[in-house]
């Protein structure tokens, strides 16, 4: 089953082009990476499927409903979103968490106010991720006394809790230095192996290769190369993406 669909999908930024109809699918468990240099348009996909950008052209459809569709040459959208946007939760790479929040109003807000669930239900499955992502006693701490690597698994934990069909991480640790980006990784790669649905923006090769089902490789607006991670990361077809992937290997 198709979590999510994105067709020919287009998007500029005045004259500049960002994305050149770019299609992809996500299946239900499946684990996609998308990888590249900066300014590819490997953020601004993942922004578009949240409804964070406005696409120009193409279809956005979520577990086989339109979000978005063409017509009269132009991509138009539903009046109402918030049943899509319901679909997904989205871990960004500066945490964009509440800073005058704890971390358990951090995790509940969102549930009580957006999905009207009672403050029973909400602090249970708030209490149950913290214990989850390994944040027990941090329950009434601010975002300023927790390190970058607690503050994006409070961040991961939020994005679960609104129980989403899919999971989308832009760069989660590129604001991370490298001793707290392991205990980032190692909380999305247990997401991976409890077949969570997730699409992951990310510059770790080693991780995209050993988490993905598919690994998706963008160049300037873009899709230059994708399939296994066997496929991109160890066989690579096209020479921007052995040009890339050369800069990684030790």
């Amino acid at each position: 089953m198709k979590v999510l669909e994105l067709n020919n999908i287009e998007k500029s930024f005045g004259d500049l082009t960002v994305l050149k109809d770019i299609s992809l699918s996500v299946e239900k468990g499946q684990v996609i990476s998308i990888i590249g240099p900066s300014g590819s348009g490997k953020t601004t996909l993942m922004r578009s499927a949240a409804f964070l950008e406005t696409i120009d052209k193409g279809e956005i459809i979520y577990n086989g409903n339109k979000a978005a569709w063409m017509e009269k040459g132009k991509a138009v959208y539903q009046k109402n979103l918030k049943p899509f946007k319901s679909c997904f939760g989205f871990v960004f790479q500066q945490f964009n968490l509440f800073p005058h929040y704890s971390v358990i109003k951090n995790l509940t807000d969102a549930q009580m106010v957006v999905q009207k669930r009672s403050k029973e239900e909400a602090f249970s499955i708030a209490k149950e991720l913290i214990e989850q992502l390994g944040l027990s006693g941090k329950e009434n701490y601010r975002p300023s006394q927790l390190s970058g690597g607690q503050q994006q698994r409070v961040a991961i934990a939020r994005a679960l809790a609104v129980k989403p069909d899919i999971l989308f991480f832009d760069e989660p640790t590129s604001a991370l230095d490298p001793e707290l980006t392991g205990e980032v990784l190692k909380v999305i790669r247990s997401l991976a192996e409890e077949h969570m649905t997730m699409v992951i923006v990310t510059h770790e090769m080693a991780f995209a290769r050993d988490v993905s089902d598919h690994i998706i490789f963008m160049d300037e607006g873009f899709i230059v190369e994708e399939g296994s991670p066997d496929e991109v990361i160890n066989n690579p077809k096209e020479e921007r993406t052995k040009a890339f992937l050369g800069r990684f290997k030790r």
